[in-house]
Parts: C-alpha cells; structure tokens; sequence
C-alpha cells in the first residue's frame, strides 16, 4: 500500500502494479507534525526500496516472494538519524552557525555553511570576519534583497537560497522545467550486452560492486542501500575534500572508504570502473564531464555499467549547475512557507526528509536498472533530483498538522574499527531477509582504492 509519490515513482521505474500490491500497510507510521504528508513520503520511498531489493533477488533466482511491510519507528529513527546518533555517548554538533533563515530587505534567506569551504565563500560574500556572530549575519543579510542574494552566492559558489512559496515557485523557470519530469528518470544510453550476475549470494545484491562517488546525505543513503543489500561499495573522496566527520559515521555503514584524486588518479580510477557494476555520483550535472565522467562518455568507454545520480535541481533547467542541499530545496520551493509555525518565520519539513527518500529512491532505481541491464542490456542511466520530490510532495493532498506524537526510536550500537562505539538508528529496509542490523562504518579514507579480492 503506497501513496502518491510511491505510485509516481513506480510508474517511473515501470514496476508492475502487481508488485506494488505487496506492499503491506506500515506499521506504526512516523508520528511528525507536518502540513505535508511527509511520512508517507519516507515510508514509500522505504517501500519502493525494499521492493526493487526483493525483486532484484528473484530475477537472479536468489530470493523468495512476500509482502513488504515497513516498520514505522526504524523510518522515523532512519530520516532523523542525526538525532538518534551518539559518538562514545555524544551528540555531535550538526548545525554550524552559518546555517539558518535571516531577513533581508524584502523577506528571507536560508544559508547552507556546514563544510568548511560554503562557510568561507559566505562569509567572504557577507562581507563578515571568520568569527562571525549571528548577530552579525543579521546585519549582514539585512541590506540585501533575497533574490539578488542567492544570484550573488551562486556566482560566487556559496549556497544562499531566497525563500519562496508555492505560487511563485510554480512560474519559476526551472520550476517548469521539472514539472515535466518523471519523479525517477530513467534511460539508456548505448548497445551493451547484458552482463551476468554474479554468482548467487545471501542478499539481493551479494557480489555486485559499486563505486560510491556522492557525499552528504541523500547519495550515501543510496549507497549505503545497496550495502546493506549486499554490494560491495567502494566510496571515493577527494584528499581534499575531508568529509564532515559525524555525517560519515551516521550513514557509512557497510562501505569502504578510500582517498582518490581524479585530477592526478584517473588511471587508477579507469581501473576501478572496470571492475564495477554500477557508478553512483553526487555532484552537479557536469561537474565530472572533464574528468570524462559524464554518462555518455562512462556508457562508451564501460558499457552495461550502470551510473545514478543525484542531485539538489536535476539535469536540465537554468538551475541545473547550481549547489543545493534539502534545507535550500525546501526554502526554494515553498516547503518552509507551508511549515511556517507563525505564518512568517519560515519553517522546516521535521526531518531532512527530501534527501534521505531521495535516496532510497535512487537505490529503487538502480537495483531495477540492474535487472533490466541483465534481462535486456544497454547502459542504463537513473538520476532523481531533490527538487522535483518536492515538488511531487507539494502536490500531494495536504495533511493536518497534529502535535508530534511521542514514539520510541529504535536504536544500534555498533563500534568503528580502531574508532569510536557509535549509538545509531537500525536499517529501515524491508527486502526479504534483511539483516537487522548495519555492519559498521570504517574510518573515513582508511580503505585502499581497489576492489576486494584484486
């Protein structure tokens, strides 16, 4: 039993209607206060994760039948995984103070500057010292109009987005550009043999490899997906780039983790896709295309792999090239109007809810696309975008806002190798013999870059 966006995104990835009927009603729902059907947005895309998982695992005759059937408190503790984690017993500092809403002269902004180099870029942009006060940000913001801000920060790569609602979402230019996009895309690029799977596992997806290019939430939850499913993830980042440290230990588990850089490494790189099944990426549409990453070129070069993306704005559209997390989607779109708690100061989705389903969407995608590689060849190539779920989202029927109900977040506890004992939500995931729990994160870059076994 699926709602509006399970039943876009099926359509999308083409699944049968007969398969979606296995989806049992969720048990104990998420219990969020939201104007926005926000639960059943995270429950679906759990659903729809779990059933390409189990259907992945019938086509190469590895997995038995049955109903998928949520459970509502592992959802909850997964999409507010930020909450529920402790490192040796501490909650970590997950807001820097350079993210937040702040007036301007004609209404609001919302800042993203949790790395580092978003924060210096900022700052640099505000006009304000390293030490910044909040205080100062609100001088700072305060002479601006919002929408001449967030052009500014997008030129200068800082991430600032003006707060919108619906209505002027809608006419937006890149708002229609989406509009007329499929919740999931799909597609495949180039003739390519159908590969053979791998030797029968335990899990749906036991021997295939996957090397991880995505960072921040929704791309390492899609990843972390297809672990827990049985893939091999290698995840790869720049030395350059150091990963902000909670964040890797909250949905790192189950992969390895090494440093490569592509502007020195390619050589070994082009090895390693050799070896791989499928490409998962994060970044913006072309931002790998000189690096000769982009999906035509991979589709040339190593056809029947599989490559995925995600993204805040999609691939097409005159914000195509721009940064963005889900607090900037939200505020962009009109979510943080809807969850205004006054009717001025705007508000927030109660979880981070368009990156952690996004993310189980992409991991729907690509195990289907895994199957129809195998059954029908070519290269296939999924992409899901934060925006366009939002939008999915705000045309659903809306919800009436309720008191959060008190519900107990189940919860793991898990060691990292050679690191800390982490307190962390259990896998959300419905497949047919999931394990119950996630096997730990290793150390952020502590693995070689190289596949398993050579």
């Amino acid at each position: 039993m699926v709602g509006d966006v399970g039943r876009a995104a099926a359509a999308a990835l083409g699944l049968p209607g007969a398969a979606l009927e296995r989806i049992a009603p969720v048990v104990e729902p998420p219990a969020w206060s939201s104007t926005l059907r926000v639960a059943a947005l995270a429950t679906d895309s759990v659903a729809l994760a779990s059933l390409a998982l189990d259907l992945a695992a019938e086509a190469r005759g590895a997995g038995g039948r049955g109903p998928v059937v949520v459970d509502g408190p592992r959802v909850a503790a997964s999409f507010a995984s930020d909450r529920v984690l402790r490192v040796d017993g501490e909650k970590p500092d997950v807001w820097s103070p350079l993210s937040g809403f702040w007036r301007t002269a004609d209404g609001w902004v919302r800042t993203h500057g949790n790395y580092p180099h978003h924060a210096e870029r900022l700052r640099a942009l505000l006009e304000v010292r390293d030490d910044a006060s909040r205080d100062d940000l609100v001088l700072a913001t305060a002479g601006w109009a919002a929408s001449d801000l967030e052009d500014r920060a997008a030129e200068v790569g800082a991430i600032v987005a003006a707060v919108r609602d619906e209505a002027t979402w809608r006419e937006h230019p890149h708002a229609r550009v989406l509009a007329a996009e499929p919740l999931i895309a799909t597609m495949s690029l180039g003739q390519a043999a159908p590969r053979r799977w791998p030797a029968s596992g335990p899990l749906p997806l036991s021997g295939i490899r996957v090397l991880d290019l995505t960072r921040v939430i929704a791309g390492p939850v899609a990843t972390r997906d297809l672990a827990h499913a049985g893939a091999e993830v290698l995840r790869l980042d720049s030395p350059a780039l150091p990963e902000i440290d909670w964040q890797h230990l909250d949905i790192g588990h189950g992969k390895r983790t090494a440093l490569l850089d592509l502007r020195v490494d390619r050589d070994e790189f082009e090895r390693l896709l050799t070896g791989a099944d499928v490409l998962v990426t994060g970044y913006r549409p072309g931002a790998l295309a000189r690096y000769g990453l982009d999906e035509d070129s991979l589709a040339e070069r190593h056809p029947g792999l599989v490559t995925a993306r995600i993204s805040a704005w999609g691939a097409s559209g005159p914000w195509a090239h721009r940064r963005g997390f889900d607090s900037i989607v939200q505020a962009t779109t009109g979510i943080a109007v809807r969850e205004s708690a006054d009717g001025e100061t705007p508000g927030a989705l109660p979880v981070q809810a368009l990156d952690h389903s996004g993310g189980h969407l992409l991991a729907a995608a690509i195990a289907t696309a895994l199957v129809r590689q195998r059954t029908a060849g070519g290269s296939p190539h999924v992409a899901v975008a934060l925006a366009r779920i939002a939008q999915q989202l705000l045309a659903s029927p809306p919800a009436e806002r309720a008191p959060a109900a008190t519900q107990d977040l189940p919860a793991q506890v898990s060691s990292v190798p050679g690191g800390p004992e982490l307190t962390h939500a259990p896998p959300p995931l419905a497949f047919a013999g999931a394990p119950d729990g996630f096997a730990p994160p290793r150390p952020w870059g502590s693995d070689a870059a190289s596949w398993s076994g050579g």
